[in-house]
């Protein structure tokens, strides 16, 4: 096999995508390199086939090498390990778009593994690894209608920026990422800060223009090195009697599906099935035929929603297309917890709980794009019992991309470090789940954090959207309708999902996901809107509940700030850091110093930390002449007593300086322990204190 190569000047570098020199033996590889970024994409079949699945067997594997970036992987074990939120979240990145273009009757299970093996640490590599995973699709042997890309653009100074170094992306107010083919998108997902409607869609239109130029770029690869198509599996029999089934499922269905409640509908759907499989029990003994009622009976529940939907704009539980469902906040329903919230709508709960701790509870990363620590923490939890069933307790991908969602929306609100020297973790666990638990988690960790006292900058919700259509001629979307407040049942049977974050004054999260080949601007100009109206709704539920931040919990650790000179550092930690671990246990408190002198105190009690306050300003703090001080007496000589202004520093008070008259002994005025006001006269110059007693006369007057 020849070596073909195509590139695409791209920035500052070209983009090349190359295959026939490496993993020859895959169905399909492609190694892709832009500027010092360099990615690896294979894509494998299994040899068997499984007949009539309805569902595309595939997974995505992205990873990364440590030596990608000249690492060797920190910790006690030196090889990668388990897969990193990073690479789960890129393989999610990968999967969505690319997963509904292949052909569920194709049979064979495939495997995606994006490979980074080169990190120069300005050109990002995730979006290199979609574009390496779809050109190594596109030109393999494996049915797909593809290809697809993705494009990341960035917002900075009034300037949109395609796919923008990652120091423009940290500096900028916007990052979305967006797939999709040469016909429209398929994914969109992002942060930004609280950027208008118009901004993102103006976003839109600069990746679609990068987006179809790279299919293009694809198109010409498959030209020089695609291999022809493997043949479908599609299945060779059909459901006897379909028609005589349908029709008699239909109304029992139509009747099942429009029950109030989601478990009843369940029922009512269950009792359906079982009462037709009882009826032909003959027929459906056989596996396939069973599998083939199975499919018939999703498509009648298909129809029956979109067509009511369409037709009469009413939704399976009887909501108009723009409507949301009822919403109950609740704070502080845990009594020991930092902070914590029950957010309700519908049948989706979430009990969010918001913890404070110390600079030391932060989340610190060691991946290929350098070391680095996260102040705000969030994690979402998807029991099986909130939707009714049972399971392992685990955290698969689908955990980790809904907390990143969550956590996204939330952070562009949370207060820096330098305001407030929390580290904040958020837990959200779903206790019920009916559509969209991600954007609950939004709202009700918002609220956990403004009950545990956390400044946010402003209060943030979010929504899921959906969109059901039917074509009308050559227009794939002649009939449409926007839906507010998706239930599951219409994330399933819809054909978008569609999530907005934001404050009142813009969009802080945002994630699309579309089951068809794509959808255009109007649509999203449409379905942006109806958020926005949405999104106000639910903001104002939430802030009759909490506008403002309550007191910080009295079991949340008491957090002192102070600064000192940068050269006074060495003396507070002391050799081997002998000071502030004598400071950490006298106290009871954790002493941290940054570089640029801040020191944060942190103490289970305000007093241990005010106290703690005292002796670091006492060690780091130069006396100054003129001034009284509260002082300790240490010990006692004939000729005056040594006296501790600060922690760490005594100062001589001379016999002569402890009284305006003569006194005989030191005894007669002072005992060791006892504290007293002096005043600092000088500082010698051997950096010597001498001191005066301010006596109780002096004190009168």
């Amino acid at each position: 096999m020849s070596v073909e190569r195509v590139t695409y000047r791209l920035g500052d570098a070209d983009l090349i995508l190359e295959t026939g020199k490496i993993g020859k033996q895959a169905n399909g590889c492609v190694y892709a390199q832009w500027g010092g970024a360099a990615v690896i994409a294979t894509i494998c079949a299994s040899s068997s086939v499984t007949e009539g699945q309805d569902f595309v067997p595939v997974t995505v594997e992205y990873n990364e090498k440590f030596y990608a970036a000249g690492k060797i992987p920190g910790g006690f074990v030196k090889r990668e390990g388990r897969p990193k939120d990073k690479e789960i979240l890129v393989s999610r990145l990968i999967d969505r778009p690319m997963r509904p273009l292949f052909e569920p009757s194709f049979g064979h299970e495939l495997q995606i593994v994006p490979t980074c093996v080169s990190a120069d640490g300005e050109h990002t590599q995730d979006i290199l690894a979609v574009l390496a995973a779809s050109a190594a699709t596109s030109i393999s042997d494996i049915p797909f209608h593809g290809p697809v890309a993705a494009c990341r653009i960035g917002f900075k100074d009034g300037k949109y920026i395609v796919n923008p170094t990652f120091k423009e992306i940290e500096e900028g107010d916007m990052e979305i990422v967006v797939a999709g083919t040469k016909d429209g998108f398929t994914m969109v997902e992002g942060g930004a800060n609280e950027v208008s409607e118009e901004v993102m869609l103006g976003a839109l239109a600069e990746a679609e223009k990068f987006i179809k130029e790279m299919c293009l770029l694809q198109e010409e690869l498959v030209k020089k090195a695609g291999k022809e198509k493997l043949p479908l599996n599609p299945l060779d029999v059909t459901l006897e009697n379909a028609e005589a089934i349908e029709a008699e499922a239909t109304p029992l269905l139509k009747e099942a599906c429009f029950q109030d409640g989601k478990q009843n509908r369940g029922l009512a759907v269950s009792k359906v099935i079982k009462e037709l499989t009882e009826k032909h029990a003959e027929q459906l003994a056989d596996a396939v035929q069973q599998k083939l009622f199975m499919n018939l009976i999703d498509d009648i529940q298909y129809k029956l929603l979109r067509k009511s939907i369409l037709d009469d704009g009413v939704r399976i539980d009887g909501r108009k297309t723009d409507e949301i469902r009822p919403i109950t906040c609740e704070i502080n329903v845990l009594p020991r917890p930092h902070g914590s919230a029950l957010f309700t709508r519908g049948e989706t709960q979430s009990l969010a709980v918001c913890t404070l701790g110390t600079t030391m509870d932060e989340q610190v990363y060691d991946d290929i794009d350098g070391d680095r620590s996260e102040h705000f923490i969030l994690h979402y939890n998807f029991p099986p019992y909130s939707v009714g069933e049972t399971g392992k307790l685990t955290t698969g991908r689908r955990e980790i991309g809904h907390g990143n969602l969550a956590r996204r929306s939330l952070a562009p609100m949370v207060p820096n470090r330098e305001e407030f020297p929390y580290t904040v973790r958020v837990v959200s666990e779903i206790m019920e789940s009916n559509g969209s638990s991600s954007q609950a988690s939004t709202c009700g960790g918002c609220l956990s954090m403004l009950a545990a006292g956390v400044p946010m900058k402003k209060m943030v919700a979010g929504i899921a959207m959906g969109l059901i259509t039917e074509p009308e001629g050559n227009n794939p979307y002649g009939r449409y309708k926007i839906l507010s407040d998706i239930l599951g049942e219409e994330d399933h049977l819809g054909d978008m999902d569609f999530k907005v974050a934001g404050t009142k004054d813009g969009i802080t999260g945002f994630q699309m996901d579309i089951k068809i080949a794509g959808v255009t601007t109007e649509i999203m100009k449409k379905a942006l809107e109806q958020a926005r109206v949405g999104r106000m709704h639910i903001l104002s539920i939430m802030e009759k509940c909490i506008d403002k931040p309550a007191e910080i919990s009295p079991y949340a650790p008491k957090i002192l700030t102070m600064k000192i000179p940068v050269d006074k550092i060495g003396a507070l930690i002391g050799p081997g850091g002998k000071n502030v671990k004598a400071l950490c246990a006298q106290y009871g408190v954790t002493i941290n110093t940054d570089d640029d002198g801040t020191v944060t105190i942190y103490g289970k009690t305000g007093t241990s930390a005010e106290e703690a306050k005292k002796a670091v300003k006492g060690i780091t703090e130069d006396p100054e002449v003129g001034t009284i001080y509260n002082g300790v007496v240490k010990s006692i000589k004939d000729f005056g007593a040594f006296v501790e202004i600060l922690p760490g520093k005594e100062g001589l008070c001379h016999i002569s300086k402890l009284s305006r008259g003569r006194v005989e002994k030191v005894t007669d005025v002072l005992k060791e322990g006892q504290q007293i006001p002096v005043k600092l006269l000088e500082v010698d110059q051997r950096g010597r204190l001498q001191l005066s007693y301010i006596d109780a006369i002096e004190e009168q007057k």
